[in-house]
């Protein structure tokens, strides 16, 4: 009896705890989702760009190469053979107009010295002889026709009195029988091919100096053939020198040369720019941004901002209640860091450009 008693006891207290077990499972609440929410501290930590406006201006990117400006340039060759003195300018030095570049004797120049001495000798001749005979004629002891030859012989030896000092100062001589080369403008030395003590010989070809005005240079650009079409005369162009990297320098194409290079496959354009304080120096390379007309008028955004998944592309938009989420977009158009967008953002929407990746992962459907 005391055993079926026992046996009811531990039988009712298991019931007892299956049931408080059971009421515990009911109350307890079944755990949520936490949701991803994006605070204002984490929108103050991401870039944000905003949808430009439509337009249809595009920036093109070339190299170019400084050079002189050919205008404003002279190459200086000898006009005569001979042995150089003196050369006393150096590559790179700053001249005046007029300013001695070297010195020569010649046998040439010295020959060229001998008639411009003869003819000032013989126009002197003629003078006094044209007055004589103008004595004569009017003391009656000379003819007409004496006195007209005279005259005659006084022109013939005037002009060849010129004609010789015309030749003396081309050469750059003077009656001393040295020859001199100056500069016939203000300028730099940019190239130099003559030395002390150098022979020039009558058949060199080639020139002993090149002076620039450096005032304005001229930047050639590289045009691809694939961007052709799209650089005219007339558009403008930012130019940035390595030299110079929180500094730019402005102008306008001026001239393009309609042939392409044959080794290189690209055309040239010339841009000049003014060149205050001669920082751009003949021979610097130089990137060269060009605004031209794209044919394309659609709102543009940074490339940089674009999602592409499962074959679309789609942006995060920060709204007015600084709430961001994903939108499709329809793009038109990249080219190079710019997307030209045709459905999807308008003017002025402010996309997200940083950590946009994890945020879409945490935001999509």
């Amino acid at each position: 009896m005391q055993n079926r008693l026992k046996n009811t006891a531990i039988a009712m207290a298991c019931s007892a705890i299956l049931l408080l077990s059971s009421c515990a499972e009911q109350v307890k609440e079944t755990p949520k989702d936490e949701k991803f929410e994006i605070t204002d501290s984490l929108i103050k930590r991401l870039a944000i760009d905003t949808v430009k406006g439509a337009n249809n201006q595009t920036d093109l990117n070339f190299s170019a190469k400084i050079t002189a400006n050919e205008e404003k340039m002279a190459k200086i060759y000898p006009m005569v053979s001979g042995h150089v003195q003196n050369a006393p300018v150096k590559l790179g030095d700053k001249v005046h107009k007029g300013q001695l570049l070297a010195t020569m004797t010649s046998a040439e120049m010295a020959g060229f010295d001998k008639e411009a001495i003869s003819s000032s000798a013989e126009l002197d001749n003629a003078k006094r002889q044209a007055k004589l005979t103008e004595d004569l004629y009017h003391s009656g002891l000379a003819s007409a026709l004496e006195l007209e030859q005279a005259k005659n012989d006084l022109l013939v030896k005037q002009a060849e009195d010129k004609r010789s000092r015309s030749i003396l100062k081309l050469n750059g001589g003077s009656k001393n029988g040295v020859y001199t080369l100056t500069s016939p403008l203000a300028g730099f030395i940019t190239e130099k091919n003559v030395t002390s003590n150098m022979q020039v010989r009558p058949d060199n070809s080639e020139n002993l100096f090149t002076v620039a005005d450096l005032s304005e240079v001229w930047a050639m650009i590289n045009i691809y053939e694939s961007d052709i079409s799209r650089v005219k005369e007339g558009d403008d162009v930012i130019l940035s020198i390595l030299s110079y990297p929180d500094q730019s320098f402005k102008g306008k194409i001026s001239k393009i040369y309609n042939m392409l290079d044959n080794d290189s496959k690209v055309m040239n354009a010339r841009v000049v720019i003014k060149n205050p304080g001669y920082l751009l120096k003949p021979g610097m390379m130089a990137t060269v941004q060009i605004a031209t007309k794209s044919g394309i008028s659609l709102p543009s955004v940074n490339a940089n901002c674009l999602i592409f998944d499962n074959n679309k592309y789609y942006v995060l938009v920060l709204d007015p209640a600084k709430k961001i989420r994903v939108q499709e977009i329809e793009i038109s158009r990249k080219f190079e860091d710019k997307a030209y967008v045709s459905n999807g953002l308008q003017a002025g929407d402010r996309v997200i450009a940083s950590k946009q990746l994890f945020l879409y992962d945490s935001l999509k459907p």
